[in-house]
């Protein structure tokens, strides 16, 4: 679901060529995290949700140790380790979560709510970091939220109550993304992917542990090695991503995860959105887009203050 929050330098090709390049990489990215979803939703049949996301967290931690191979031991360098540490246990708990709704839950559905993530970290700069947002945020906002209770419908009894698990995973995700705003200043983006990959495995390992269940089929495994491989992945894509283009250019991308989503939820488990979850859906996104593009102008205000 969550992605870096800020481009790594390198010697490039072209602005055109990069933006372009970058553009194309996060929509693949953004595929895989959705292959992600899906096999994870498929694997929930048979092991617990902690398990399942040790195994997610597998695919980060290859492209964490990928970014340590290949830029050396300087990437485990931090200003702000306690911050770094809890940004990889947000990360934790963010993913058990999502995983755990998975299993009650239609993936489009999970995906569509998960969208609430931009507007939740709008509320967390206001209330933690004390930004000043606008009334045009704050609608934006409050648009979000009514897009999100149409593809929930409570009250009505459409959605297993689980859908409000998926609610706590686009919060801690949400609380991920505002400490990648404390330390983007302070440390390297593949210094923060790094310590994520390596506290939030850490973290998942204990309760992975004590709900162990070993695979019995080679199905399990080709499906295991698949949740790790497209996780990984499409960590590795948006990384290259946003080392091509801006990240703020890239952003909005995160809402063709809908369009994965639900072609995957069709496919392999015969579900689809129905009319007034693509409404709410198409609320959400909008409102997301705006609230991105608002965020935006408020970074170029902050830098041309600072």
């Amino acid at each position: 679901m969550p992605y870096p929050n800020a481009p790594i330098a390198s010697v490039e090709p072209p602005v055109s060529r990069r933006t372009g390049l970058g553009i194309t990489l996060m929509i693949l990215g953004f595929m895989f995290f959705s292959l992600t979803d899906a096999t994870a939703k498929f694997l929930t049949q048979d092991f617990a949700p902690f398990q399942i996301a040790w195994f997610r967290q597998l695919g980060l931690l290859s492209a964490g140790v990928w970014l340590l191979a290949s830029r050396g031991p300087s990437v485990l360098k931090t200003k702000r380790p306690g911050l770094q540490v809890l940004r990889g246990f947000a990360a934790a708990g963010s993913a058990s979560a999502f995983v755990f709704a998975l299993g009650y839950v239609p993936l489009a559905d999970a995906v569509a709510v998960s969208f609430i993530a931009p507007f939740a970290v709008t509320i967390l700069a206001a209330v933690v970091l004390r930004e000043t947002v606008g009334i045009r945020r704050w609608t934006a906002v409050t648009v979000g939220f009514i897009g999100t209770l149409i593809v929930i419908r409570p009250g009505l009894g459409l959605l297993h109550p689980a859908i409000f698990v998926v609610v706590v995973a686009a919060s801690l995700f949400a609380t991920r993304q505002i400490l990648s705003r404390v330390l983007s200043p302070l440390d390297r983006t593949a210094t923060t992917i790094t310590y994520t990959a390596i506290s939030s495995t850490a973290l998942l390992t204990v309760p992975m542990i004590l709900v162990w269940q070993t695979p019995t089929s080679l199905q399990q495994v080709l499906l295991i090695l698949l949740l790790a491989a497209a996780a990984g992945a499409g960590e590795l894509l948006i990384i290259r991503a946003l080392e091509l283009a801006q990240a703020a250019t890239l952003a909005p991308l995160q809402y063709s995860m809908i369009v994965w989503s639900s072609g995957l939820s069709w496919l392999i488990f015969s579900q689809l959105p129905d009319v007034w979850t693509l409404v709410g859906a198409a609320i959400i996104m909008a409102s997301g887009i705006y609230t991105l593009h608002r965020e935006r102008l408020a970074m170029k205000e902050r830098r041309r203050q600072g």
